[in-house]
C-alpha cells in the first residue's frame, strides 16, 4: 500500500463567501486596518478558535443564537403594522390614483 494515499494537506484552504452590510463591512475593515491586520486573517482566528472551542468564541456564537431567536419570534410593533398598510394603501392596485 502506498504511504501517499494517506496524506492529507492541513494547509489547504477552503474559500468562504459571506455578506455583510455596507456599514458592518467598513467598521470591521477599520477596526482591523487599524490593527494591522486583514479581514481574511481575522475571519481566520477566529474559525480556529471556534474549532477549538474557545470559550469567549463559543460565547459569541451562544449570544448570536440567542439574539437570531428573539428576533424571529419578535412581533411586529404598532410602527411596523403602520408602515406595513401605509404600503399597501400606496402600492394597492384598488387604489383611485
Amino acid at each position: 500500500m502506498s504511504s501517499s494515499k494517506y496524506k492529507y494537506n492541513l494547509n489547504a484552504k477552503k474559500s468562504v463567501h459571506v455578506n455583510i452590510s455596507k456599514s458592518a463591512h467598513a467598521a470591521f475593515r477599520i477596526a482591523c486596518f487599524q490593527r494591522g491586520l486583514s479581514m481574511q486573517e481575522v475571519f481566520e482566528e477566529f474559525a480556529q478558535r471556534v474549532a477549538l472551542e474557545s470559550k469567549e468564541a463559543l460565547k459569541i456564537l451562544d449570544e448570536l443564537k440567542i439574539f437570531k431567536d428573539n428576533k424571529q419570534k419578535r412581533d411586529f410593533g404598532e410602527s411596523d403594522i403602520d408602515d406595513i398598510f401605509r404600503v399597501l394603501e400606496e402600492e394597492s392596485p384598488l387604489s383611485d390614483e
